[in-house]
């Protein structure tokens, strides 16, 4: 550098010396990174080895999507520390206990850069864990309603019942409530059926419960009920319940067939379903004038 201009003067001795020691250097490792890709190598190949093993144990037990998470998850671990086990083979300088030391340091970053990831995560693990639902179930998730097709590690997919899918954070589904539709063999379906004032109540709660029953679809045990619940302005309420498969499919088609059934049985038994009636009375206003 001249000291008069402040100008910076390149010695190309200097600079061939320099890139000169960079490549002595480079071949001086050469044999150490050949040694570290084969170690990489191995450790990679042992991390695939983890999942695969994960894998198959979990989908002989009927858990395929648990072992997928946890598969992964070992596989990544396997891979970082084959990755830090190479680095230090390239590099002798650097010790274990430094890498150690900087992946501590450097998991706070990570687990506050993040965060989400993470929590979804752990929340999809703990999902396949203690399985509230299963793949194949029937929920309803906050506004949407359908099949579970798959529990990843970040979130939960179903498919609705008019062929879209969602994709929901696992977090989400974790921490807020789920209604599981297929968690047991069985589910009740209820209708309120008007009638008007002069039927017969005991009559239409006996008919109703007859109509249920000839329904295919309808199960006998538990059998169907009918109750009075409401004596409203413009009718009288038979509520009937009855039990069904628990798809929505079944739910939805018994049900129409059991509305059908209940309103051809009053019909032929004359029990009358009302309409709301309004009388309007009209009045001159008119005012003769002379």
């Amino acid at each position: 550098m001249n000291p008069e201009d402040g100008a910076v003067e390149a010695d190309p001795e200097l600079i061939l010396d320099k890139v000169d020691s960079w490549v002595d250097g480079f071949f001086r490792l050469i044999p150490n990174i050949a040694v570290a890709i084969v170690v990489l190598l191995l450790f990679v190949g042992l991390g695939l080895l983890c999942a695969w093993a994960v894998r198959r144990m979990t989908r002989s037990r009927g858990r395929a999507d648990l072992g997928a998470v946890i598969g992964s998850v070992f596989k990544w671990i396997v891979w970082i520390a084959g990755g830090l086990f190479a680095l230090t083979i390239v590099m002798p300088s650097i010790r274990p206990g430094d890498l150690i030391a900087g992946l501590g340091i450097g998991s706070v970053a990570i687990g506050f850069a993040f965060k989400d990831i993470l929590q979804n995560l752990l929340a999809g693990i703990l999902i396949l864990i203690r399985q509230p639902f299963e793949v194949g179930d029937q929920i309803v998730a906050g506004d949407y309603e359908g099949t579970v097709e798959h529990i990843e590690t970040r979130a939960t997919l179903i498919r609705t019942y008019d062929g879209k899918r969602v994709v929901i954070p696992n977090s989400d589904v974790y921490t807020n409530a789920i209604t599981v539709n297929t968690a047991f063999e069985k589910r009740r379906s209820e209708y309120g059926f008007g009638i008007t004032y002069g039927s017969d109540t005991a009559r239409a709660i006996a008919v109703a419960i007859e109509a249920a029953e000839s329904v295919e679809g309808v199960l006998s045990d538990p059998a169907p009920q009918a109750f009075s619940t409401d004596l409203g302005d413009f009718a009288k309420v038979v509520k009937l319940w009855w039990w069904t498969r628990p798809e929505q499919l079944d739910v939805v088609r018994t049900g129409s067939e059991v509305m059908l059934a209940v309103e051809d049985a009053f019909a032929r038994n004359g029990i009358d379903i009302p309409f709301p009636t309004q009388t309007v009375l009209f009045h001159d206003e008119t005012k003769e004038t002379g």
